[in-house]
């Protein structure tokens, strides 16, 4: 069977949500850069009911899964491909091009983001996600309007590399490298 052009596109907002942080925005810009055809997979810490009425609007259906008392996965497609939502792991895993997010030969990816003009929290929030979403090796390169230091202290928690370069207009750029 040939393997058809689709991706799944994983997202955990379980810490963000642990850490009293709002998700909504993260989830949004996931969205926003999703391709007709691929797979999103959410994990949350309760059922995102208001969510799943939004993305119905949207041109999306849904699986919900409770796996524990705090972990949800919500499987989202665009509502052309609902025959997916049916399949079960291993049938859609051969029905999925590229499962991991690595790049297809297998090195590293470099994940750019510019949080340049966003109110806080959302570069710290977007910074997270795009590590949560990185396999180690992968970088994270962030521009912000400032040194971002409360990112800063959270990445030495979390004992992630990364190199702060201030440029000349006062910005930041940040390499963060997941391990």
């Amino acid at each position: 069977m040939e393997k058809e052009n689709r991706n799944i596109v994983e997202l955990d907002v379980r810490p963000h949500l642990r850490k009293k942080l709002e998700p909504f925005q993260l989830i949004m810009d996931t969205v926003k850069d999703l391709k007709i055809d691929d797979i999103f997979v959410l994990h949350a810490t309760f059922k995102p009911t208001p969510l799943l009425g939004l993305l119905k609007v949207r041109g999306f259906v849904n699986k919900v899964e409770k796996i524990e008392k705090d972990h949800w996965i919500v499987t989202f497609v665009n509502k052309k491909n609902k025959h997916l939502l049916d399949l079960n792991e291993s049938d859609l895993m051969e029905k999925t091009r590229q499962t991991s997010r690595r790049s297809v030969d297998g090195s590293p990816k470099t994940h750019s983001l510019d949080n340049r003009g966003l109110e806080p929290p959302q570069p710290m929030m977007r910074t997270l996600a795009a590590l949560d979403r990185s396999l180690p090796g992968d970088e994270v390169h962030i521009h912000n309007d400032r040194v971002p230091v409360f990112l800063i202290e959270e990445l030495n928690s979390l004992g992630y590399p990364f190199e702060v370069e201030e440029q000349e207009d006062g910005s930041a750029k940040v390499k963060i490298k997941k391990v």
